[in-house]
């Protein structure tokens, strides 16, 4: 459809469904958009597809190219980048979106993403001023593209997203020309539902928090959180050996002595053409030996800097976006934890209820119905707020706080729920953006060795017939 620059998944389909409606130009007419939060527009059963899959409405390919450093020669210079898009999303005026961004708008993207889908895992973006293997300052040829590689991977998660890539906010992004105003508008007025103080606001930190694990956990989310656990734990070994592997093979300079691969065969090199001069009547072929380690010295220093060194910093990426992931699942532990705790707390205040309702009418006393219960009947007396008018009064606070954390329990509910089953769909995502994002980082790996073990195979087949014609007399 787009060429050689459409990034699709190999088991995803892009294109809506043949269901879908189209207008008279042969666009897709715009659904109903959904509002923020964590609920995406997946419904049931809609063709075929199980209540936890994902649905994508359109597709979304994005680019960052072209960094510009911008206001040069000022102390508020800057790096500007191109990101630019096609698209047959309907939220989008253009097919082919385009505008210039810096890092703190990629940066304002990701945290605001982050608060109006609370249930998405949104991916992480590079370090602010780190990169891997990089050396020099942010303005450097070398930093730029990097950190350009970097915000790609970023924008082209993103749009791999069935939600984040229809949202107002990623729109807004491609083709605003008043970003600026967008974003003070943006924080003005959040586009999530209001932070009204409830009745879970209102309880303490130490309440909602009062456990670390979630008393009935859900076999399906134990099964996950073990699959990211030994995905990271897989993601953390290969980084370490690649590092390692790295550091053996281009650690130092070329022109200097060091104990890496390249630095020996530069090493040797240098010592085969010293030996050429000694020996006059093999000085050729030894001088064309030497020039052959040289070249295989730059063909592992060009392999490392083209192959391993992006496979170790888009491997330490997915490794970020992993814990993206975990958040997301810790968050959803947390949703869980806040309705046992509301379900704990309404069970003790209706009891307590029932309680005073049961002294009230004389069929029980505050004994056997534990100390506390005890001890808050003798500071009553003490009081003298023991009698039944007191007692009338404080079954009144008590019933309409009941109804305040019914209502809370039902809404806690619900959004518990709400939340597992966006859970269950943003795993679904995650794999997809996982097995995509593995099957091109290990291909990019190993085409790079590929590339370096044919090139070596050239250069040695040239020089093993020139090292055949030397001739030693015994």
């Amino acid at each position: 459809m787009l060429g050689e620059e459409e990034d699709v998944f190999d088991s995803v389909t892009w294109e809506s469904p043949a269901t879908q409606a189209y207008d008279a130009e042969g666009h897709t007419a715009a659904p109903s958009r959904p509002g923020p939060g964590f609920r995406q527009s997946t419904v049931e059963g809609e063709d075929e597809r199980g209540p936890h899959d994902p649905k994508w409405e359109g597709y979304l390919v994005t680019q960052v190219k072209d960094p510009v450093k911008e206001l040069a020669d000022t102390k508020d210079s800057y790096v500007s980048y191109l990101v630019t898009a096609k698209t047959n999303l309907p939220i989008f005026s253009s097919p082919t979106p385009s505008a210039r961004r810096r890092f703190q708008d990629f940066v304002f993207l990701r945290n605001n993403l982050a608060k109006d889908f609370p249930a998405c895992v949104v991916p992480p973006l590079p370090d602010k001023h780190r990169l891997e293997y990089i050396t020099g300052d942010r303005f450097s040829p070398e930093f730029m593209e990097r950190r350009r590689q970097d915000l790609h991977r970023f924008l082209l998660r993103l749009a791999r997203h069935p939600t984040l890539q229809r949202s107002t906010l990623v729109h807004a992004f491609f083709e605003s020309t008043e970003w600026h105003v967008i974003m003070h508008q943006h924080v003005a007025h959040p586009p999530g539902p209001d932070s009204s103080q409830g009745v879970i606001d209102n309880l303490s930190d130490t309440l909602l928090n009062a456990f670390a694990r979630v008393r009935k956990p859900d076999e399906r989310f134990l099964k996950m959180r073990e699959s990211v656990d030994k995905f990271e734990e897989n993601l953390t070994t290969s980084e370490r050996l690649w590092t390692r592997v790295r550091s053996r093979t281009t650690a130092g300079d070329p022109q200097s002595s060091g104990e890496d691969l390249t630095a020996d065969y530069h090493d040797l090199a240098v010592a085969v053409q010293g030996l050429g001069f000694l020996e006059s009547g093999i000085t050729d072929q030894l001088n064309h030996f030497s020039n052959t380690l040289l070249e295989f010295s730059a063909l592992l220093r060009h392999t490392t800097q083209n192959s391993i060194d992006p496979f170790l910093i888009h491997l330490h990426s997915l490794l970020s976006y992993s814990h993206a992931h975990r958040a997301v699942l810790k968050l959803r532990d947390q949703k869980q934890l806040d309705l046992e705790e509301l379900t704990d707390y309404l069970s003790g205040v209706t009891a307590e209820r029932d309680r005073l309702s049961a002294v009230i009418s004389g069929h029980a006393g505050s004994s056997g119905l534990g100390l506390g219960a005890y001890l808050r009947d003798r500071v009553d007396a003490i009081r003298g707020a023991d009698d039944d008018r007191s007692r009338v009064e404080k079954m009144r606070k008590l019933d309409i706080k009941i109804k305040e954390l019914e209502d809370a329990v039902t809404t806690a509910h619900e959004t518990s729920d709400a939340f597992s089953d966006e859970t269950l769909r943003e795993q679904a995502v995650f794999q997809f953006a996982k097995e995509a994002e593995m099957k091109e980082m290990l291909t990019n790996l190993a085409d790079g060795q590929i590339e370096l073990y044919k090139s070596a195979m050239e250069e040695w087949d040239r020089i093993i017939p020139i090292i055949q014609r030397i001739r030693v007399d015994v």
